[in-house]
């Protein structure tokens, strides 16, 4: 299984589904099993290994959305990288699935802008 960070949307539903429907969540103290946070809050990767075995066994099979996040799916609809085409899951206007893909792709888009801005400036210069 392929481990990703979940995206911010993905994240607040979740907190919103355990503070609505986890017994052992208190708004007051956090996680009564714990007697602290909810490690379900913070920094959970994509794998089903790192789940709250009560989120896991109790609360993922009420709610179908975050199963199929946790199951091999996603909650929210995917699309394919702009440079390499890789579905990843859509968070926002981003167009590319990682840091490297959205570096080569700035790179590129320079040297296509300075490239047009050459010719724009040679065609301008013989035109007088």
């Amino acid at each position: 299984m392929q481990i990703r960070e979940l995206t911010a949307k993905e994240k607040r539903d979740i907190r919103r589904f355990i503070k609505t429907t986890c017994a052992n969540y208190d708004n007051e103290h956090g996680c009564l099993l714990l007697d602290g946070d909810c490690y379900m809050f913070y920094g959970v990767a994509f794998t089903n290994s790192a789940l709250c075995k009560w989120f896991r066994n109790a609360l993922m099979p009420q709610n179908a959305e975050i199963e199929r996040l946790f199951i091999g799916g996603t909650m929210s609809e995917t699309k394919p990288c702009v440079l390499c085409g890789k579905e990843f899951p859509i968070n926002g206007r981003q167009t590319y699935c990682s840091n490297k893909c959205a570096k080569e792709g700035r790179r590129k888009s320079v040297a296509n802008n300075v490239k047009k801005y050459k010719k724009a400036k040679r065609n301008n210069q013989f035109a007088r």
